[in-house]
C-alpha cells in the first residue's frame, strides 16, 4: 500500500505539472527567445521585391499585422474610408514596426511581439480536456486503492494466519465485485478447515478411547493365558481331560484376543476421512468441458494425446464438484501410471445410466493386482518410484458411492480403463 501511496502521489505530480506546463506553453508561448518576427519582415521584403506579396495573405503570418506604402492610399478599417498613409500618418502607428526600402519606395511593416491564434476559448477547451483527464486519473487510482488495493490488503495476512493454524478467526465479508467471491471462498476454506481439524481431533479423540478399552480388555485374556500356561508348564494337571479343557480355554482367550485385534485393525483403518457430498443435478457438458479445460493444455505440454469422444448431453444426478474430483482423480492416475502416449474419454448409456470411462495406453498392473486398486493405502507393482498415498481410487469409490453411483476398473489389451457409473436424472 505504501508504494501505491507513492505512485499515487508521483502520478498526482506528474498531472499537475503537465497542466502548468501546457498553460505555460499556451500563454507564453509568444515570448520566444530572439526576435521571431524579423524572419516574418525578412520574408514579406522579398516577396515584396518580386511582386508576389498580397496584403490579403497577412492572416498566415504568426507577427506582421499589417504593411502599407509611403504615400498609398489604403482602406482604413477604423474610419471605414481610403487613407493616403504619408508624413506623420505613415511614422505614426500603434504598433511597432520597422520601415524597409523597397526599390526606391519605403515600406512600413507593422508586427506584434507575441504570437496571434492563441484565443480564449482555446485555452478554456484545453484547460478543460486536461481537467477531465486528471479528474479520470485520480478517480481511476483512488478506484484502484479502495476497491482493489485496501480489500487486498486486508486479506495479505489471511494465509500467513491459516498456515499458523488459526482457523477460528472469520474473514470479513465484503462486496467488492473483484474479491467478493474470493473472500467468499477463502472464508469457506477457514471453515471446512475448522471443521476438518475439529472431525479429526475427535477421530483422533475416538480412536484413542478405543484403543485404550480394547488394550484393557485384551488383559483379561492374556493374563488368563499366561496363567493356564504356567500352569501346564509346571505340571499342576496331571488328569488328561482337565488337560484337554484348559487347552480349550486357552483357545477360546486367543480367539477373544484375535477378535479385540481385528478391531483394533479396523478402528486404525476405517472412518480416516469424511466426505461431504451434496447431491443434485448437473448437465454432463459442463463436467466435460470443465475437464477439457483443465486438462486440454496440460496434456498437450507433456506431448501426450487427449481425445475427448462423442457425447450426448444429458443431467446426471450427484455433485458436480465431487464429480469433478472423480474424474480429475482418475486422469491424474492415467497420466502418473501410462506410459504418456495417449488418454481418452468414452461414454455409454447403459439401464438409465451414464457411464464415463477414462482410458489410458500403457498399463502394466498385473491382472492379479486389479481387485485391490480402490483399496485404501494400497499401491500397485507398477508404482515404482512415483510418489503416491495409494488414495486416489479409494476417494472416488467412497465419493461415488455417496452420488450413489459406482466406479469400476479393467484391464483391455494394453490400455487401463476406469469406468465412473452416474445415475440419469
Amino acid at each position: 500500500m505504501r508504494a501505491f501511496n507513492k505512485i499515487f502521489i508521483i502520478s498526482i505530480a506528474v498531472v499537475v505539472a503537465v497542466f502548468v506546463t501546457a498553460n505555460l506553453v499556451l500563454f507564453l508561448g509568444g515570448e520566444d527567445e530572439g526576435r521571431p518576427y524579423l524572419v516574418e519582415v525578412f520574408h514579406i521584403c522579398s516577396e515584396i521585391e518580386k511582386g508576389t506579396f498580397d496584403r490579403n495573405s497577412l492572416g498566415d503570418y504568426d507577427y506582421v499585422t499589417n504593411v502599407v506604402k509611403e504615400g498609398d492610399t489604403y482602406y482604413s478599417i477604423i474610419t471605414k474610408e481610403n487613407e493616403v498613409y504619408e508624413g506623420d500618418k505613415f511614422y505614426n502607428a500603434q504598433s511597432d514596426y520597422v520601415i524597409r526600402e523597397i526599390d526606391g519606395a519605403l515600406y512600413r511593416i507593422d508586427y506584434q511581439t507575441e504570437r496571434k491564434g492563441v484565443d480564449v476559448k482555446t485555452v478554456v477547451t484545453i484547460n478543460v480536456v486536461f481537467a477531465v483527464v486528471a479528474l479520470l486519473v485520480v478517480f481511476e487510482l483512488v478506484y484502484v486503492r479502495h476497491k482493489i488495493l485496501k480489500p487486498f490488503e486486508q486479506l495479505r495476512e489471511v494465509p500467513y494466519e491459516l498456515s499458523k493454524g488459526n482457523l477460528t478467526t472469520p474473514i470479513r465479508e465484503t462486496k467488492s465485485k473483484f474479491f467478493g467471491r474470493f473472500v467468499w471462498g477463502v472464508d469457506m476454506l477457514r471453515e471446512n478447515m475448522e471443521q476438518q481439524k475439529e472431525r479429526e481431533l475427535n477421530l483422533q479423540k475416538n480412536r484413542k478411547t478405543l484403543l485404550l478399552a480394547l488394550s484393557h480388555d485384551v488383559k483379561t485374556p492374556l493374563s488368563a493365558i499366561k496363567l493356564y500356561s504356567q500352569a501346564l508348564s509346571t505340571g499342576l494337571y496331571d488328569d488328561t481331560e482337565k488337560q484337554i479343557e484348559v487347552a480349550k480355554s486357552i483357545n477360546e482367550k486367543a480367539d477373544e484376543i484375535e477378535s479385540y485385534i481385528s478391531q483394533i485393525i479396523t478402528a486404525s483403518r476405517e472412518d480416516f476421512m469424511t466426505f461431504e457430498v451434496q447431491n443434485g443435478e448437473f448437465y454432463l457438458g459442463e463436467l466435460v468441458d470443465k475437464i477439457n479445460a483443465y486438462y486440454r493444455e496440460k496434456l498437450q505440454l507433456i506431448r501426450t494425446d487427449f481425445v475427448v469422444n462423442e457425447y450426448r448431453n444429458c443431467i446426471v444426478k450427484g455433485d458436480f464438484n465431487r464429480a469433478v474430483e472423480v474424474i480429475q482423480n482418475v486422469i491424474e492416475n492415467a497420466i502418473k501410471y501410462g506410459d504418456g502416449k495417449s488418454i481418452s474419454l468414452h461414454f455409454a448409456d447403459e439401464e438409465g445410466c451414464l457411464l464415463l470411462t477414462v482410458r489410458n495406453s500403457g498399463c502394466t498392473l498385473p491382472d492379479t493386482e486389479l481387485p485391490h486398486v480402490f483399496e485404501s493405502f494400497w499401491r500397485g507393482a507398477n508404482a515404482g518410484d512415483e510418489k503416491g498415498s495409494g488414495l486416489g481410487l479409494y476417494i472416488c469409490r467412497q465419493l461415488m458411492f455417496k452420488m450413489n453411483g459406482e466406479i469400476f476398473a479393467e484391464i483391455d489389451g494394453t490400455d487401463m480403463c476406469v469406468t465412473a457409473v452416474f445415475q440419469k436424472a
